[in-house]
């Protein structure tokens, strides 16, 4: 083969490559992060909004991902966690698969329970990520889940709760914490999930929507009988100590996280 007929088919090699790495960014393929600790702030802050102009939120997640590592000390690392985590919900309830999810083929016989329990993760989680509207399914259609574990780590001094997925942060949440130290510390699993739960204290009987009940519009219980994370009717005391020593959310975000963790999902309590 001549010199010239090499050089002709090794340039037709990268054009055929170029166009199929067109067409793949086209469908949110690749990822196009910047590398090199010699690419500024502001060219990957420009990069990461360009990614998320054109709904590439994988690309956008590590270009965040790569500032927050790069630029530890920036006044604005908070900013860029608060879009990072932001990110990584959208990315959760989108039909985008990530390294942590999965295509899984609907088989004969199979329920949204079924497929939930397989994987340790939630019916809620699978039919938002899949934009379902109830839970009726089909065999041989090919729906996202979940494949990687959950974990909650509640830290009692910040009066924080953090959503962990393997070790990587998702969602960073302000709560409420037990006055007078009364949160236990330690390793516990959610044993049971309520929606508009009722509240028993003390012999008296509180039920949904019932002012004195305080427990919100859900119930997730650890395996220490009494103590769990649920909603509030006070949410101007969130980011405080002032519980009998359960943890309270936010209605809204309780929701997000009881639609997201499945029963034996283990939580971290430090003080």
């Amino acid at each position: 083969m001549s010199k010239k007929n090499l050089i002709i088919i090794l340039f037709g090699l990268i054009m055929l490559s170029a166009i199929i790495a067109l067409i793949l960014v086209n469908k949110g393929g690749p990822i196009r992060v910047p590398v090199g600790k010699s690419v500024s702030l502001s060219n990957l802050l420009s990069q990461a909004r360009l990614s998320e102009m054109e709904s590439n939120l994988l690309e956008a997640k590590y270009i965040y991902q790569k500032i927050i590592n790069e630029f530890p000390n920036s006044s604005e690392v908070m900013s860029w966690q608060k879009k990072l985590e932001d990110i990584n919900m959208k990315l959760l309830f989108s039909q985008v698969l990530t390294p942590k999810s999965a295509l899984y083929e609907i088989k004969p016989g199979d329920t949204l329970t079924k497929i939930a329990k397989e994987f340790k993760t939630t019916t809620d989680l699978i039919m938002k990520s899949n934009n379902l509207a109830d839970g009726k399914i089909f065999p041989g259609r090919k729906i996202k889940v979940w494949t990687s574990l959950f974990s909650i780590l509640i830290d009692k001094s910040q009066n924080t709760l953090i959503l962990k997925s393997d070790e990587e942060v998702i969602k960073t949440y302000v709560v409420s914490t037990g006055k007078n130290n009364s949160t236990p510390v330690g390793n516990f699993r959610i044993t049971n999930k309520l929606i508009n739960p009722t509240w028993f204290k003390a012999g008296a009987v509180f039920p949904a929507g019932s002012p004195e009940n305080v427990l919100g519009s859900r119930w997730l219980g650890f395996d220490l009988p009494s103590y769990g994370i649920h909603g509030t009717t006070e949410p101007q005391t969130l980011g405080k100590q002032v519980t009998q020593g359960c943890v309270r959310m936010l209605n809204a975000e309780v929701e997000e996280v009881y639609s997201i963790v499945a029963v034996g999902t283990e939580v971290s309590i430090v003080d």
